[in-house]
């Protein structure tokens, strides 16, 4: 441990050596914020406040490699069924980093834009409001995307998009012949335009993607990199093992 703040850094730039392809779009299943709370003998909630501090120092890492896009799977459907007090603290959470999002001035110097994808109707008013708030803040940047998925399934989401096309269907709008991919693709998200995921990475020490982004990431066969650390004691070195990754498999279809 004494070593670490003289070898990481050494060992840092070697895999930036390694990395010569960086993935544009990168999704991040952020696991492990409880596990991480349990270890250290502390509150659930601050394990989850540590968890949107690493999010904060991740995007400074991602700016600094030049990945445009991030999408970050902050709270699942199936988060719902946990128990109430730490649903209703998450959503204060989230809605204390939203609005905190228009005077950040990390957000106004790398222009981030903020976007949520999920069900927004699942939310409570206030955490709306606070979502609608970041998005207007932030609805002219185009350095970099930040997108929140918050109240997201990606099974829900395609029956979203699904409806959404069959009302324009029924409204005359669309005619059935003119369901293609890239129609799906433009409804889904809310429209938000999310470029196919090139590297999904999850924390925590588990090995599946539980239904996340499923026509983005795995119609578009993204790289997939699996990792111990919670998301709390996630490192740089770590983002850049995950994009050796994806640069190892680049390297084999040139």
């Amino acid at each position: 441990m004494i070593l670490r703040p003289l070898i990481d850094p050494l060992y840092e730039r070697y895999l930036r050596i390694q990395c010569r392809h960086v993935p544009n779009h990168i999704a991040i299943i952020q696991d492990g914020n409880r596990r991480y709370a349990k270890l250290l003998g502390i509150d659930t909630a601050e394990g989850h406040r540590a968890g949107a501090d690493k999010t904060e120092e991740m995007l400074d890492w991602a700016h600094e490699l030049g990945i445009r896009y991030i999408t970050l799977y902050t709270f699942s459907t199936e988060n719902f069924s946990r128990q109430e007090d730490e649903v209703a603290h998450l959503f204060a959470l989230f809605k204390e980093k939203f609005l905190h999002v228009i005077h950040d001035k990390r957000v106004e110097k790398y222009k981030i834009r903020v976007q949520m994808v999920g069900d927004r109707l699942l939310l409570p008013e206030d955490l709306r409001q606070a979502v609608d708030a970041a998005e207007k803040a932030t609805r002219d940047h185009t350095g970099f995307f930040l997108n929140i998925a918050l109240a997201y399934g990606g099974r829900n989401e395609i029956v979203l998009a699904a409806r959404d096309i069959l009302s324009s269907v029924r409204n005359g709008a669309i005619t059935p012949g003119a369901i293609n991919v890239e129609l799906v693709e433009a409804h889904l998200h809310g429209g938000r335009g999310l470029p196919p995921v090139d590297l999904i990475i999850r924390t925590g020490n588990e090995y599946r993607t539980s239904n996340f982004l499923p026509w983005l990431a795995n119609g578009h066969e993204s790289a997939v990199y699996f990792c111990a650390p919670y998301w709390p004691l996630f490192r740089k070195i770590d983002l850049l093992r995950a994009i050796r990754v994806f640069d190892q498999r680049m390297r084999l279809r040139l």
